[in-house]
Order: C-alpha cells, then structure tokens, then sequence
C-alpha cells in the first residue's frame, strides 16, 4: 500500500523556517477590518519551561493488545492484526516518540510536556483506517519517514510531526476549549483533547465524520464532542467561543465566523492559500483582550482544501 502523496498536510520546512516573506491576509472579520500591512517574520512560539505535565483530558484504560481487540471489535472496522504484528507497531512507536520529542526541540528549543504525554497517552494505530476501502494501515502508522496515509473519499491523515508541530504551536492549556476544523482521522482532536478541558471538532465529509464520530466514546475521550458539518460556520452553539480554533484543510480566506468565535487571548491556526498554485502559508491569528485581531505568517505548508461555503462565498471585503 502506498501512501496518498497530494493534497495533504506538507511542511515545506522540515529543516528550517526559510520561505519568500510575504505581507499576512487580513482575516475576513465580520466588520471593516483594516488594509492587508506587511507582517514581519515570527519564530514560533517558544515551548514552556519543561514541567510536569498535567493532563486535562479524562484518563484512559492501559494500552495493549487485549484493549486494542477490544477497541477494534466495539467500533466494528476491520483492523485485526496477530499479536506479535501488534508488538512490533509498539516497538516503531517508541522510537517515533522520541524522534518527535527531538523534532520538537529543534523547532521551540524545548518540547511542551503536555504535547508528549498526550503522544504517548494516543495510539496513533487505532486511527489509522481507510473508510472508503474498509482495510487498515496499522502496520504503517509509525513509519520512519513521517508521511500521510489515505482515509478515503478525498481526506488524509497528516504525518505525525505536521501533528506534533500544530499542537505545540497552539501552546493547549488544561483550561482551553478547543474547536478543529476538520476531524479527519480523529487524531489531532484526539490529542488536544488529552491536554484541554473540551474538545470539538466539525468534518464536512460525511462518510468521515460519522465514521471517526463513532471512535472518541469507546476509548474514553468523553471530552471529545464531533459533528458532520461546514466548518466554515464554526460551532456557534458554543456561546463562550474557543481559545484555540485549528482548521487542519486550506482556506482561500478567514472565514468571518472562526474569527467572532475567537475568544479574547485566543489563537487560531489556520493554512491560507490556493490548493491549486500549491502556495499555502500556515497563519496565526490572535485576539487581544479588547478584540483587536493580529496576525503572523509562520510556515509554508500544503493542506487539502477547505470545502463547502468557503468555495462558493466570496471573500468578504476588508
């Protein structure tokens, strides 16, 4: 089986953060929001002070074969695999673990402890499934090239350091409620939701979504909340907003609603640019305690696009 290769979650800067500086979109706010200005290059968001990791999320049965048949046969897909094939997925594990804790460091100079004990708490190879085709790609979910794998009907789940590199941007707090924009594999939401205090998340790809919807409650994730939808629209029933949104596809544009669902302090995490050139920069975006929406370029990417309204509403006039 070989890994999907296009429209995926790519960085562009494994090694280094170099990229042609550009000015930052302005977000499509929902009121007159001021002239595109250039924004001036950021280094990314350094990690904490490494600490003990105390970890919002509900804990979880121990990991092991007899949970993993157990977990495989609860959720009905066909990802039965011999004992010593599972051993052998664990061994890779580890070694991904330490390789993502040093991908870390050499981009914050530390890893946020929270971000690592929710890898090591997630087992990646229960979300490691194509929908479409009905088979499994356990053996594949950690390999040591860091790459993408199909989940069918057009999405993908991201590599794992395109993962570990989102989360520790986002700098997740006990206290955060979160909202992601495209579940996909249910994987990224799975590890916010082991650091924040609730997790939400909308998938536009029906098949998906109510496939991966039906994976957080077996394994204990009860903070997990998952609909199929346009995230184009946010989540407004949250009346209280988010401090974190994280849009895991790429946007031609902000969409106005991710933006008043921003809490002040808040951050979003969004890719920007155009599927087709292929040109596609991850963006921070943050609200201040008065409201006032800032934003910095952080590095090139290519995500899948972002589907639904964004493709047919044009983007609202600054």
């Amino acid at each position: 089986m070989k890994p999907i290769t296009c429209m995926v979650l790519v960085f562009l800067a494994m090694a280094g953060f170099g990229y042609a500086q550009t000015p930052a979109p302005q977000p499509a706010a929902p009121a007159a929001a001021p002239a595109p200005a250039p924004a001036p290059a950021a280094a990314p968001t350094p990690a904490p002070a490494a600490g003990p990791a105390v970890m919002a999320g509900p804990k979880t049965a121990e990991w092991n074969y007899a949970r993993y048949t157990e977990l495989v046969k609860a959720t009905g897909r066909k990802m039965d695999i011999p004992e010593d094939a599972f051993k052998k997925v664990q061994q890779r594990r580890e070694k991904v673990l330490k390789r993502i804790d040093e991908y870390l460091v050499g981009k914050f100079k530390s890893a946020q402890p929270e971000v690592m004990e929710a890898f090591k708490e997630v087992p990646r190879e229960y979300f490691h499934y194509n929908y479409e085709g009905k088979f499994n790609t356990v053996s594949n979910a950690y390999d040591p090239e860091a790459k993408p794998w199909g989940l069918g009907y057009g999405s993908v789940m991201s590599d794992y350091l395109g993962q570990a590199y989102m989360t520790q941007l986002a700098q997740p707090k006990a206290t955060d409620v979160v909202l992601e924009i495209g579940t996909g594999s249910g994987f990224q939401i799975s590890l916010l939701s082991r650091i924040v205090k609730e997790a939400y998340s909308i998938e536009i790809i029906e098949p998906i979504g109510k496939g991966v919807g039906e994976l957080f409650k077996p394994i204990g994730y009860t903070n997990v909340h998952s609909k199929v939808g346009d995230g184009y629209f946010g989540w407004p029933e949250v009346k209280e907003g988010f401090d974190i949104i994280m849009v895991t596809c790429a946007a031609r544009y902000v969409p106005p609603a991710l933006l008043e669902q921003l809490k002040p302090n808040g951050k979003l995490i969004i890719p920007v640019g155009s599927p087709i050139r292929g040109t596609q920069t991850l963006f921070v975006y943050t609200k201040d305690a008065e409201g006032k929406v800032h934003s910095r370029r952080d590095v090139g990417v290519h995500f899948i696009p972002m589907k639904g309204a964004v493709e047919k509403n044009p983007k609202p006039a600054n």
